[in-house]
């Protein structure tokens, strides 16, 4: 059985962890109140974006060419994993990892046995991670959560836009955490170079606008394209980062529960100890008393 210091020192111990946890807890929880905002604030604004480059593309289908729609055959991959730059937050970060290393192994083993595949790590824990595993990971936007804006995500974005245009990257696949409430965060991997077009539902041709374009529609499609891609890949960054805030905030209250229940435990074991430590004293006591009192 532990002494009493010992078991003082584990109680005083968990307690100042047990403080650690729920000031982490709250911190979490005012950062998931802004973040959970921009989330919200942004779905709306991308929706309707990729709805307008949807209705215009059915308009002017076969009339306008696309260098982000080009499909080749796949040689060379990107992969741009969404992490974070900070732990202590459950399985936040390794389902990510594990949402890489699935797709590669599943999707491009070949391309991965030529070498041929490369991971645009935002976030600092999956370019640790996955360097650690011996993949070729591309650390140049691993610090964009320090100050995160449109403008900090867009150089990712426009990144991997270049690449895919110049011929380095055939395609391009999105890995990241999908915010759906406090405790459920949902690993989502998304093509997005070349563009999928998106097949026509039969009550949207009712919906159809008709446009008059100022300047040309060629013109206006190729403004619009860019800038819709580099929305997907910043509302990528924001569902993540709504995600690991919801994720941590989930830990630390585990960990704020785990650590009281110790705690309960561990008070439990020491009234234990000291109670038979007492007990001990008085047998003692009682003991000495009755070998004098026969003498």
């Amino acid at each position: 059985m532990a002494s009493l210091k010992e078991v003082r020192g584990r109680i005083v111990s968990i307690s100042s962890t047990q403080q650690i946890t729920k000031a982490m807890k709250m911190v979490a929880a005012a950062k998931l109140r802004r973040a959970q905002d921009n989330i919200l604030r942004m779905r709306p604004y991308a929706q309707r974006l990729s709805g307008i480059l949807a209705n215009l593309s059915s308009i002017t289908e076969g009339t306008v060419t696309n260098q982000y729609s080009q499909k080749r055959e796949i040689r060379s991959v990107l992969i741009i994993a969404v992490s974070s730059d900070r732990g202590l937050a459950g399985a936040f970060n390794s389902n990510i990892i594990k949402g890489v290393v699935s797709l590669v192994n599943t999707k491009y083993s070949a391309q991965q046995a030529a070498d041929n595949v490369t991971v645009l790590a935002i976030g600092r824990k999956a370019f640790e991670a996955l360097k650690k595993r011996g993949y070729n990971v591309n650390g140049d936007f691993t610090g964009v959560f320090s100050n995160l804006s449109f403008d900090t995500v867009r150089g990712a974005a426009e990144f991997a836009m270049d690449g895919f245009i110049r011929g380095q990257y055939d395609q391009v696949d999105l890995v990241y955490n999908e915010f759906k409430n406090v405790a459920t965060q949902i690993v989502q991997t998304e093509q997005f170079l070349p563009i999928e077009e998106k097949p026509v539902e039969e009550n949207a041709s009712a919906m159809l606008v008709d446009y008059t374009f100022e300047p040309s529609k060629e013109e206006i499609i190729q403004e619009l394209i860019p800038k819709s891609l580099k929305i997907q890949v910043y509302k990528a960054v924001l569902e993540s980062n709504a995600s690991e805030h919801g994720a941590r905030m989930t830990a630390m209250d585990k960990a704020t529960e785990n650590a009281g229940e110790l705690l309960k435990e561990l008070k439990l074991t020491y009234n234990r100890t000291r109670q038979a430590a007492i007990t001990k004293e008085i047998l003692e006591i009682v003991g000495g008393a009755e070998a004098l009192a026969s003498k």
